[in-house]
């Protein structure tokens, strides 16, 4: 349940990111590149912060935490480049 709200977390986030970037930068379909270009590093912090936290808070071990960083990473950053895409 944790891994479920932790990537619609990172979906709000990106939708966020997006929605700034469209604020700021009008309807140019840069400005959603920029900040989907943006989203995907601060996304990496947020991801590690979760396996650091499943790994020394929750006592799991780097190997059982690395797929569902992956996953966790992933979706988000999937949708993302989807967004990306659609808009350039």
């Amino acid at each position: 349940m944790h891994t479920i709200l932790v990537i619609g977390g990172g979906l709000v986030a990106l939708a966020l990111f997006v929605l700034v970037g469209r604020f700021f930068g009008g309807d140019a379909s840069g400005a959603v590149g920029n900040a989907v270009k943006i989203f995907i590093p601060v996304w990496l912090v947020g991801a590690l912060v979760n396996m650091w936290v499943g790994v020394s808070r929750a006592g799991y071990s780097v190997a059982e935490e690395a797929p569902i960083f992956a996953v966790v990473f992933a979706l988000p950053v999937l949708a993302g480049l989807f967004i990306w895409w659609k808009f350039s």
